[in-house]
């Protein structure tokens, strides 16, 4: 019987998000797609071992766990090492590096992390949870990186942009919160052309911070609205907290026409850092079409509850068709529903 019962919760519950309530209680099985699939596969084991006597109830039971895993698998798989791609080797004429962690707020370990940009030592450097103890601490790196964009926060969302070269047309946005900030920039990365740089840290749907996923979708889908607007070669970049897979976000890649360079890379999960059985991959980088990331690394654990992410971000030698997809009427009205949803 709790066999049975373990195989209901794991096959109904997958399909939670498909309901589309914002609720951080149906939209947390996305979050756990890979450890409910290790779960499910579990669960058929210990079916065929157990089950001494097929019933009708029992047939039908198995074979929706079966199918649920199958359409869990479906969904994860593009962003796993086993997917076929193509290597990331074009032409290039223009280079920039980006190190981009939460460092956690609480974090004390600022040694960790400033070890890491020595280590890496990135062309541009995101931190997100920072806060005026994390500004003092990350002076000693402005020798190194003078151009700064700092906003300091004790709520868990406050940024630090630190760069090596000018940043160019720096923005300050609060799109849904009052306290979550988000930064936009543009980055020089050859003589003659600019990068433009969104860097987001929406807040998540979850029993401690949003009830809903209301603030952190509406955010996602205002920054690709004005994103479609934009000429530049761009990079978004950030602690999402989302998954690649999930509708939103999947949702914010068709509008933008953006690429996610993790698909057939692995998954990079970079939260939770301190348990190895409960980690997602919240943290990203989107790029357009007409640039390429050449290297993708996660780096050693910091301290924080994040792993951090460094990206080698290339600009392609060959012009690109980048132009934003279309979108059809179903998906607009979505968007504008997700937006005005953040209000109510």
């Amino acid at each position: 019987m709790i066999l049975y019962i373990l195989i209901v919760i794991f096959t109904v519950s997958a399909y939670f998000p498909a309901t589309g309530n914002p609720h951080w209680f149906f939209r947390t099985p996305d979050f756990i797609r890979l450890q409910t699939i290790a779960i499910q596969l579990a669960l058929i084991v210990l079916f065929f071992l157990f089950e001494s006597r097929y019933s009708t109830f029992s047939i039908i039971l198995i074979i929706s766990l079966v199918a649920t895993t199958v359409y869990q698998i479906v969904k994860v798989f593009p962003y796993s090492s086993l997917y076929p791609r193509k290597k990331p080797d074009f032409p290039s004429k223009g280079t920039l590096s980006i190190l981009a962690g939460n460092v956690l707020q609480t974090n004390t370990e600022y040694h960790k992390f400033k070890a890491l940009v020595k280590q890496y030592d990135p062309d541009l450097v995101l931190t997100m949870e920072s806060n005026s103890d994390w500004e003092k601490a990350l002076q000693s790196i402005e020798k190194d990186y003078p151009f700064t964009v700092k906003i300091a926060k004790e709520n868990f969302y406050g940024m630090h942009l630190y760069s090596k070269k000018e940043l160019f047309d720096v923005e300050v946005n609060y799109h849904v919160e009052e306290g979550v900030p988000s930064i936009y920039f543009k980055y020089q990365i050859t003589d003659t052309k600019k990068v433009f740089f969104a860097c987001l840290h929406p807040a998540p749907p979850s029993p401690t911070e949003n009830d809903t996923s209301k603030e952190r979708d509406a955010e996602l889908m205002i920054v690709g609205k004005y994103l479609r607007d934009i000429a530049l070669p761009t990079v978004v970049c950030g602690d999402m907290n989302d998954v690649v897979w999930s509708r939103t976000t999947r949702l914010f890649k068709k509008m933008t026409g953006m690429i996610d360079p993790r698909i057939g890379r692995g998954f990079f999960p970079t939260y939770h850092a301190d348990y190895w059985f409960l980690r997602f991959p919240l943290d990203h980088l989107f790029h357009t079409k007409d640039l390429f990331v050449g290297k993708m690394v996660r780096t050693p654990h910091f301290g924080s509850d994040h792993f951090a992410m460094y990206y080698e971000i290339k600009l392609k030698t060959k012009k690109t068709n980048t132009r934003k997809p279309k979108l059809n009427g179903e998906e607009k009205e979505e968007i504008e529903e997700l937006i005005e949803k953040s209000d109510s």
